[in-house]
């Protein structure tokens, strides 16, 4: 049975755990295989893991610190950067890697999509839309972007959601960029426009700073991933370094209130 999954998103840069503000800046805060250490011990449901520099660097994944990342995670993982090729994600699945997540080389080659479900498994295949709002003065829409916020399409995300559905993705992540690292809670017209219209599983992040936002979004749409950065790896208004994750009985009412929707 399907429920909520509260998750963690780590992002790596240079070889560290870092945290960013709208996709910039990046702040070291510390050892990812650290981090990992801790959210076994919190019992976190899922992690995810992106590595902000191999699609810009145009490097395939780091199988060295995926295997170390594989090794020590008791949760499922999910791992995304410099993906583009089924056999990557064959390779990450047959280490450990749970669910293999790309975004740019889905939008250059949506057939991907179709070839990693084809070798792992659509249920092991996550794309991930980097979505922003566009600058309009009298509408608000939103723009799909790559490469840490430099490539920007004019794709309509809801749209292009549907699409890697049908290409084989068997989740797909939107990951608000205007709301990331800010922790002002998370962009609910558009996950509800999304979540209406796909049959896999969601999840959605950017935005989260409080235990009131999952709440929010998990009891407007029910059963979905909410995930975070800043929020698990940030603790009080001076954003002192603390990896935390929310207890048993936090997540026990998280839990109910999405499934009374």
């Amino acid at each position: 049975m399907l429920r909520p999954r509260i998750i963690p998103c780590l992002l790596i840069h240079k070889g560290g755990l870092v945290k960013t503000q709208v996709f910039k800046d990046p702040k070291y805060v510390g050892d990812p295989i650290n981090a990992v250490r801790i959210f076994n011990e919190k019992e976190a449901d899922e992690l995810m893991v992106l590595d902000i520099d191999a699609t810009v660097n145009r490097v395939e994944p780091n199988f060295g610190l995926i295997t170390k990342l594989a090794a020590e995670c008791r949760m499922p993982l999910c791992y995304g950067g410099g993906v583009s090729t089924a056999e990557q994600a064959t390779r990450l699945v047959d280490m450990g890697v749970e669910k293999v997540a790309v975004s740019a080389a889905a939008i250059e080659k949506p057939s991907l999509l179709t070839e990693m479900a084809a070798a792992v498994g659509n249920q092991s295949v996550v794309a991930v839309l980097d979505v922003r709002q566009r600058k309009r003065l009298f509408s608000k829409d939103y723009e799909v972007c790559t490469h840490n916020g430099k490539t920007t399409y004019k794709h309509d995300p809801v749209s292009l959601a549907e699409q890697f559905q049908d290409a084989g993705a068997g989740e797909i992540v939107i990951n608000c960029v205007d709301r990331d690292g800010l922790m002002q809670g998370y962009d609910l017209e558009l996950a509800i426009k999304v979540n209406d219209v796909l049959k896999v599983p969601t999840t959605f992040l950017g935005g989260a700073g409080s235990l009131e936002h999952f709440d929010e979004l998990l009891s407007k749409l029910g059963i979905v991933g909410a995930a975070a950065g800043s929020l698990f790896v940030f603790k009080g208004k001076y954003r002192a370094v603390l990896i935390n994750y929310p207890t048993p009985s936090q997540k026990k009412q998280l839990c109910r209130e999405a499934l009374k929707n």
